[in-house]
């Protein structure tokens, strides 16, 4: 991806629910100039407020990414964020009538889809690469979760996932700008554990998920009542457990889906870093708190 700056050729459209807020939104995803960056603007408020997707506007983690300037939000901006640096994309406007980008399948397939139809506009100016001077590592104590970047010539992103969990065991996952973003890492959803399912519903999360977007992994013994009240929540009434622990609602892209979806969050939370980072990441048991940490850390180290 070294070169020039990119953006759209055309304007693109999506709409649908928010995973957790369940708020119905309709998003345009529209070319922006050189060094513009990916911003995100709120048309339902009055002032139309811009909010750059950077570190330090995050304001939330809780199940996803949020980031915020003075009243206005915009929750779970993760899978666009990857959707954009995965494929090339320097520059972009989003603008969203609702406080939560549209959830679609639970993977950035949807944006992957429509941009690459149309390819990308070289804008003639050469990208700014982020340089580091010394190696940063994030560490979070109590989920043994950590975050190291480190100097390099090129990005690149390793993590490795372990939720001790019997079904998916230990996964790992790999991206650097020779890897096929759009195939490999783009189109994984993603998922859920069936026992926090009730949790995450009752304290106003996942008030949009259904079948058509998440994972569900079902780590513990589950009663047919268990199962009958997420088939109600789902409204899908033959929900079933296959042989390998998932539900039955999808199908797998890949017996590592989970541990490739968690390095499409990782790129997308580091591109709050404010650009493409020169930096080989390594990530154990990544999530958006100690991922956007790390990108907090690296813009403060930066400046």
């Amino acid at each position: 991806m070294h070169g020039n700056q990119h953006t759209l050729k055309k304007a693109y459209y999506f709409e649908g629910k928010g995973l957790h807020t369940g708020t119905y939104a309709h998003m345009k995803l529209m070319a922006a100039p050189e060094g513009h960056g990916v911003k995100f603007r709120r048309t339902d408020l009055r002032t139309k407020p811009v909010i750059e997707a950077l570190a330090e506007n995050v304001t939330n983690t809780a199940r996803s990414t949020t980031i915020s300037h003075n009243e206005a939000l915009v929750v779970t901006i993760e899978h666009i964020m990857s959707a954009l640096t995965g494929l090339g994309v320097d520059n972009a406007l989003i603008e969203l009538d609702n406080i939560e980008v549209p959830i679609l399948d639970g993977s950035a397939k949807p944006y992957i889809d429509a941009i690459t139809r149309d390819g990308l506009v070289d804008q003639g100016v050469a990208r700014k690469y982020l340089d580091i001077p010394q190696t940063l590592e994030i560490r979070d104590d109590r989920t043994g979760s950590w975050v190291r970047i480190e100097p390099a010539d090129h990005p690149s992103a390793d993590i490795t996932v372990d939720f001790n969990s019997k079904i998916l065991g230990i996964q790992s996952a790999h991206w650097d700008e020779f890897s096929d973003y759009a195939h490999e890492i783009g189109v994984c959803r993603t998922f859920v554990f069936f026992h926090e399912i009730e949790y995450l519903y009752r304290n106003n999360l996942i008030k949009g998920g259904d079948v058509d977007n998440a994972i569900v992994i079902v780590e513990h013994p589950v009663s047919d009542d268990q199962l009958s009240v997420i088939a109600r929540l789902f409204n899908m009434p033959d929900l079933q457990i296959t042989d390998e622990g998932y539900l039955n609602n999808l199908q797998l892209h890949f017996p590592d889906e989970c541990g490739r979806h968690k390095l499409l969050d990782l790129l997308g939370d580091m591109r709050l870093g404010g650009g493409y980072l020169n930096a080989k990441i390594t990530a154990y048991k990544p999530g958006h708190g100690i991922n956007t940490k790390a990108a907090k850390a690296l813009r403060a180290l930066l400046k």
